[in-house]
């Protein structure tokens, strides 16, 4: 699906640009200085995009420094109070996650859109099933994926109405069929930018689950501009989940593609421990290069052929390939060091 472009900050969204990976800050703006710690942390390890929450005027006074503080663009989340919408725009945010008709009569949703106008900030009008309008509950039996799309619609219909159509579109629930459903009945009726994610997914091994399940279905046909891995941890971890399923797909290439091989009763070497080194010498690398470790001569040597690097291991010995040349054959407790030469030789050459 093409959609419409939209601005934020330095990135176009939307209309077939890069899909950009966004998180949201964990802890209260107002503990500034853990706030903007956290913020560049997540800006380090490549996250496009913050959304921080904006619950009340206690927060404004540290939105302008926060902004200025960082490169990454800053989405404010805002709910019920247009006057913080109007305040975050004046302090620099990119842009406002805000649903238009919860913040009151049509006369201030019109001050935050001419706001909005002013300052070129988009609005994302964010859906969620657990806080659906009663009277949607009630005409569809529940908070289903025509309901959320009715609401995200009556959203829209405000803002257009308003002549304002910077708008990107999120529409999440923690049941990733419900989820699924509602993106693929939106994406039938506008070219909005469309804003990804299955909310409340859980902790980091359940939720990336259900993230890695939901988004790859719907990014796979055509569907997302921007993702959020929403995941009970820390915010990092969302960062490398959302890459990493970017990465599955082809979609973007961000780090190094470790590929390795599950063992079984051929496998005659400690691969795993071998892996968990590896891991380690890789993990601080941005550069897209593919990393093969392999345990046996069924797979192994093809695989370790493809790769920039690939080990295939054998009984005592192992061989190292460098992009589909075998260059050295180890003992097994060399392997690791030869590999990591080669790695640090490799990735220095690639930068650019």
């Amino acid at each position: 699906m093409t959609t419409r472009a939209i601005k934020l900050g330095p990135f176009i969204i939307g209309n077939n640009n890069p899909i950009r990976v966004q998180s949201m800050l964990k802890i209260p703006l107002t503990t500034f200085d853990r706030a903007l710690a956290q913020a560049l942390e997540l800006e380090s390890a490549g996250c496009e995009i913050i959304r921080i929450a904006v619950p009340d005027k206690r927060t404004i006074p540290f939105l302008e420094p926060f902004v200025t503080g960082l490169k990454t663009p800053v989405v404010a989340d805002i709910h019920f109070d247009y006057r913080l919408a109007l305040a975050a725009v004046e302090k620099g945010v990119a842009g406002l996650r805000i649903n238009p008709g919860n913040i009151g009569s049509v006369q201030r949703v019109r001050t935050v859109v001419d706001a909005a106008k002013a300052h070129h900030v988009p609005i994302r009008i964010g859906v969620n099933a657990g806080s659906l309008e009663k009277d949607l509950l009630q005409k569809h039996g529940g908070p289903s994926a025509a309901a959320m799309v009715e609401s995200a619609l009556r959203h829209v219909v405000i803002l257009e109405k308003l002549g304002f159509e910077h708008i990107k579109i999120s529409l999440k629930a923690s049941s990733v069929r419900s989820t699924i459903d509602a993106y693929k009945l939106l994406a039938n009726q506008v070219d909005y930018p469309l804003h990804l994610g299955i909310t409340e997914a859980g902790p980091p091994g359940t939720g990336t689950i259900k993230s890695a399940v939901g988004l790859a279905i719907l990014l796979h046909e055509g569907l997302g501009d921007t993702i959020r891995v929403s995941l009970t941890g820390p915010p990092l971890e969302e960062v490398k989940v959302g890459y990493e399923i970017l990465k599955a797909l082809e979609l973007r290439q961000k780090g190094t593609n470790l590929i390795s091989c599950p063992t079984c009763g051929r496998c005659q070497y400690d691969i795993m421990s071998l892996v968990h080194q590896v891991e380690q010498e890789i993990a601080s690398c941005d550069e897209p290069l593919t990393i093969a470790v392999m345990g046996c001569e069924v797979n192994g040597p093809g695989e370790a052929r493809e790769a920039d690097i690939g080990i295939a291991g054998g009984k005592k010995h192992g061989l190292l390939f460098r992009k589909g040349t075998v260059i050295g054959k180890y003992r097994q407790h060399d392997l690791f060091s030869a590999f990591q030469h080669l790695f640090r030789d490799l990735s220095r050459k690639n930068q650019p």
